[in-house]
């Protein structure tokens, strides 16, 4: 891989690391495990980045790929997570912390969301994150009218887990 894909790999990840963290949260639960899903994506990431074609914005790219790995660890029934090396010191990324403490005033929200199915908890980090539903239609593969519908009949599931 040249020097200025690398560069621009890392420029990208830099930027778009919150991404993962919240994705690693809606996934894990737990300090460690959040932190073996996050190397892993990132390694998925940096595995698939070759092919990245710019058709799309890296975002939406990420939260695909990020989403998939998720899901993939996720269904499996082991909670170890096989990792290759990924040196993030070479590459100068500084990972931002992940504060638990500020997320408590959520933590309801997550534990209702953690009860969703995967494709459910990944339409709603999309929806919280102010994604419209192009993108999300796009990252899952699924149509717009389709995840409209998802949204409203999770909307309604979480109403139900919430205020039993």
């Amino acid at each position: 891989m040249s020097q200025e894909l690398e560069q621009s790999f890392v420029k990208q990840l830099k930027e778009n690391q919150n991404i993962i963290h919240k994705i690693c949260r809606l996934y894990t639960s737990g300090e460690d495990a959040h932190k073996d899903l996050f190397q892993e994506i990132t390694i998925q990431l940096w595995k698939a980045f070759p092919k990245f074609r710019g058709e799309s914005k890296f975002s939406t790219w990420a939260y695909r790929v990020a989403l998939n790995t998720a899901i993939t660890l996720y269904r499996k029934s082991t909670r170890s997570i096989a990792t290759s090396s990924f040196d993030t010191t070479n590459h100068f990324i500084k990972q931002e912390e992940y504060n638990y403490e500020e997320e408590e005033q959520i933590k309801l929200m997550y534990e209702a969301v953690y009860q969703l199915n995967d494709i459910e908890k990944a339409l709603v980090y999309m929806y919280l994150e102010d994604k419209d539903y192009e993108e999300i239609s796009e990252t899952l593969g699924i149509s717009q009218v389709n995840a409209r519908v998802k949204m409203n009949r999770i909307k309604t599931k979480l109403k139900k887990i919430l205020n039993p």
